[in-house]
């Protein structure tokens, strides 16, 4: 009976003993921290919401900006922590316990950075949902989510040793304070050390080499766990190797520089709707948009069927159309034109599209356009496609001054004409008119 007893007490006692790191996990400020973090990133998306939900590249290069907000936040919920036994007047006691100084600092810091870096995880996985019934092409883009969530969890690291050697209750906000000014003058002034910064402003059309989040993990996770090792274990010389790990990931980074990222290569191709005349072409990146920017552009299309000299096609490239082509307003930056997936004004779409067909903006400007081409050039834009633009304008001049009113009674004649030709002479007339806009020869266009 005695020895069924003590078998029992035994097993009772090893299942009420529970590691202290538990109970910091479960029950101390780590979750706390860790909510308090990912309400914070929430708040920073959710008012930008516009510029990246529609967009797998956006939604990627927005929760690595956010850093510039999470890393700060995360440094001063570590430093809180590590001030925690000084402001409850145990330091004495605490260093009384049986477990040593780097189990006393790893069970209290640990937790905390745990807690971030889930909060930071969190917000990426809400993002991806968010951005996913809106994303009109591509593919998520998660390369550079372990990198930062190692940041996050090596700022709250870091943090708690400030928190642990700064003895004010300030510590914690004038860190966060301090870590948000730095990290901002870091991103904005780009140099040699910009590929050591974990919160760096990157293009949302490139992508990292395969390496570049384990090295920015070796990076930042082997500068916290050296502080670490340095201020509590018992043989401070174990902080030198994840110092030179980290060293020599950060010398990696730096020496590759610019070669650590490449330009992704579906931005490079375009998806077309051959069609219509010009052919209609969208980014590969946002390619289930072409429906909805072909419907924007069927009014302009559908007039300008059969008509010769124009381009070929309106297409969405960086760094500009090539020959034979006129650029496609940009769909990009989201929240311009396309808001969560929907192009949110299609009249000024099709109104700007007009404006490129005719390559005004590749010609030289050696002489101003005679008022013959500027009352053309109005004229073949109210028929194409009117726009909201253009009515602004005409009520702007309708206000003016008798010369401002003159110019707009004769570019009102001149749509008048075109739009009550017969659809054989516009045809010519049209003709004509690209005919000579294509040549940049503007005494060529054709009177109205």
């Amino acid at each position: 009976m005695n020895g069924t007893a003590t078998a029992y007490r035994t097993r009772t006692t090893r299942r009420s003993v529970r590691h202290p790191l538990r109970a910091e996990a479960l029950r101390g400020f780590g979750p706390l921290a860790g909510a308090a973090v990912a309400l914070s990133l929430v708040v920073a998306l959710a008012g930008r919401a516009r510029t990246w939900q529609g967009g797998w590249a956006e939604t990627a290069d927005t929760l690595h900006t956010i850093l510039l907000v999470g890393i700060p936040l995360a440094a001063a919920a570590g430093c809180w922590q590590g001030g925690r036994e000084r402001r409850r007047g145990t330091t004495e006691l605490w260093e009384t316990a049986a477990r040593g100084p780097l189990s006393r600092l790893l069970v209290s810091a640990l937790p905390v950075a745990f807690w971030v870096a889930a909060g930071y995880l969190l917000t990426v996985a809400g993002a991806l949902l968010a951005t996913w019934p809106y994303a009109r092409g591509d593919h998520p883009h998660p390369a550079l989510v372990p990198g930062s969530t190692t940041a996050m969890a090596a700022a709250a690291l870091l943090g708690h040793l400030v928190g642990r050697l700064v003895p004010t209750r300030l510590a914690a906000p004038l860190l966060a304070m301090a870590g948000y000014v730095g990290l901002g003058a870091a991103t904005v002034r780009s140099g040699s050390l910009s590929p050591l910064n974990p919160a760096a402003t990157l293009a949302d059309d490139v992508l990292p080499v395969w390496w570049q989040p384990l090295a920015m993990t070796v990076w930042t996770g082997g500068l916290a766990l050296a502080a670490a090792l340095a201020y509590a274990a018992r043989r401070r010389t174990t902080a030198v190797l994840p110092l030179a790990a980290a060293v020599a990931a950060g010398a990696l980074l730096v020496g590759t520089g610019d070669g650590l990222w490449h330009t992704d290569p579906l931005t490079r191709r375009q998806v077309c709707d051959t069609t219509t005349t010009p052919a209609v072409c969208v980014n590969a990146r946002y390619a289930r948009l072409l429906p909805q920017v072909r419907d924007a552009l069927s009014g302009v299309t559908g007039k300008l069927a059969g008509v010769p000299g124009l381009p070929a096609r309106w297409a969405d490239r960086p760094g500009g159309p090539h020959t034979d082509e006129a650029r496609l307003p940009m769909l990009t930056p989201l929240g311009w034109h396309f808001v969560r997936g929907r192009l949110i004004d299609p009249e000024q779409f099709a109104w700007e599209a007009v404006t490129e067909l005719s390559g005004q903006g590749d010609c030289p400007y050696d002489e101003e356009p005679s008022d013959r081409a500027h009352r053309a050039d109005d004229a073949v834009e109210a028929y194409l496609a009117p726009g909201r633009t253009r009515k602004y304008v005409d009520e702007i001049d309708a206000r003016g001054d008798r010369a401002h009113r003159t110019d707009l009674r004769a570019r009102l004649a001149a749509r008048a004409r075109l739009a009550g030709m017969g659809e054989r002479e516009r045809w010519a007339w049209l003709s004509a008119y690209f005919a000579a806009r294509g040549r940049c020869d503007t005494k060529g266009v054709p009177a109205l």
